[in-house]
């Protein structure tokens, strides 16, 4: 380290529960996050709960789902940035900065992303006062390119869209190689603070939340199934968490893009479910622990959200559906395109699986409306307003008759090709050591990955005593 002083933040633990943060930091953190969401000091709000402890969670209403099964989802408008990929960018850099690998005074970070990791880390690592660099593909919402800019770093734009990974690792390629003592690059693809994030806190956060809404008669006290998009393979991770909570009796699904099923069927293509990424399987991918993969059309995630969002989508839930208003405004609130698609994977999940009312599905809201206003104005202008007969519609023949195509369970030929698609681009082009590769095919690695979230906590708990 520089004589620079490295801003730091929670630990896993404190962001488990931010109860264990120090009274008068949490004090200031919660005041910053309305008066100044700049400060460094609302890195102290990184948490799945507010300020009275409380998890950010909405249990969706079987009206909208069409299935008697609860559906919850942890949404995360309210983490600093709006998202919960915040949580998965400071806990890369941090964990790489207490170990010394980057050095505010020194290096020039940059964050590889198709959306809300690149926000979030464009948001934490001005926080940390580290020169940051984003690289996202030039077809992404107007609005992801604002709100980089707008917390202090600076853009670098790649061909393509959500599915154009490749072009993005090339730039990180293209910068590193420019200035390889300074450029040190933040991949969520392969950094394990983003799977350790998801694990630990999301993970852990979705048991407490399973026994909280047993105790008002939701769900029997256990998670049946967790659904997630794969993007980084950050957030399916709380999956790894769940299953050793209830081994034997929890699923983990993941979900991708009809448009590019690569796992479903080593599919390639471009969509627009902004923020989950695709054409390839991450390194920091628990694979062989997933039990189905499920493709959801993109269209569909879009049109939902619109549905969720617009004035005539809001009238037909309360009036014809029943939905009150204040769960109508609330749901216009959590939900960006990701959402939508998780939600309508966890009703397929529910209905493939023969669930019911005893169970319980969990999912993730991992932003929300505020960065999705251009897409939904070019949705509008390709397929015309939504009224109150479209709306109706859409509310049937998206959510109450999501239907049981595209899906793949994991058996164990199909975990062997997830886990070997990993070759290609890893070992073939990032330089990974197959031996590695090799050894993610058995429970320990991960497990050890897993445990090196208290090590960390000390760390930084040390530095802080410096």
């Amino acid at each position: 380290m520089t004589g620079k002083k490295l801003i730091t933040g929670p630990t896993y633990a404190e962001m488990l529960d931010p109860a264990k943060i120090d009274p008068d930091i949490r004090r200031r953190a919660l005041k910053a996050k309305t008066e100044d969401p700049l400060d460094p000091i609302n890195l102290y709000n990184i948490s799945w709960k507010d300020a009275h402890g409380r998890i950010y969670h909405e249990v969706l209403p079987e009206a909208l789902t069409g299935v008697e099964t609860p559906i919850v989802v942890l949404y995360a408008k309210d983490f600093p940035t709006g998202s919960h990929k915040v949580g998965a960018t400071y806990a890369v850099l941090v964990e790489k900065a207490i170990r010394g690998e980057v050095d505010p005074g020194r290096h020039i970070i940059v964050w590889p992303s198709t959306g809300n990791y690149g926000i979030g880390g464009a948001w934490v690592g001005c926080r940390m006062k580290f020169d940051s660099v984003v690289i996202l593909p030039e077809e992404m919402s107007r609005e992801r390119f604002d709100i980089v800019t707008g917390y202090g770093a600076r853009l670098e734009l790649t061909p393509g869209c959500e599915s154009n990974v490749k072009e993005i690792y090339d730039k990180c390629h293209a910068l590193q190689n420019a200035d390889p003592a300074r450029v040190r690059i933040m991949n969520q693809f392969e950094a394990f603070g983003n799977y350790r994030f998801h694990y630990h806190v999301t993970g852990n956060t979705l048991i407490e939340l399973a026994v909280q809404l047993a105790r008002q008669g939701i769900g029997s006290g256990r998670i049946s199934a967790f659904v997630s998009a794969m993007g980084s393979g950050g957030t399916i991770a709380a999956g790894d968490r769940l299953k050793q909570q209830w081994p034997g009796g929890h699923r983990i699904v993941g979900l991708e893009p009809i448009q590019c099923p690569t796992l479903f069927v080593n599919g390639y293509g471009a969509h627009d479910i902004q923020g989950i990424g695709d054409k390839h399987v991450t390194w920091i991918h628990n694979v062989t622990n997933m039990d189905a993969v499920m493709c959801i059309d993109d269209l569909e995630s879009k049109m939902g959200l619109q549905l969720l969002t617009a004035e005539a989508g809001w009238r037909v839930l309360c009036e014809r559906y029943g939905i009150d208003a204040d769960t109508v405004r609330r749901l216009s609130e959590i939900f960006g395109i990701s959402g939508v698609c998780n939600v309508l994977g966890a009703i397929k999940t529910a209905k493939f699986y023969g669930l019911g009312r005893n169970d319980l599905v969990a999912t993730i809201c991992t932003d929300a409306m505020d960065r999705y206003h251009s897409v939904m104005e070019q949705l509008t202008r390709e397929m015309g307003p939504m009224d109150e007969t479209e709306a109706c519609v859409r509310t049937v023949s998206i959510f109450h008759k999501q239907k049981l195509d595209w899906i793949a369970e994991g058996t164990r030929q199909n975990r062997a090709r997830w886990h070997n698609l990993k070759y290609y681009t890893w070992v073939e082009q990032q330089g990974k050591p197959v031996a590695e590769l090799n050894a993610q095919a058995r429970p320990a690695y991960w497990q050890e990955k897993q445990a090196q979230v208290a090590e960390i906590d000390r760390r930084i708990e040390a530095y802080r005593r410096q």
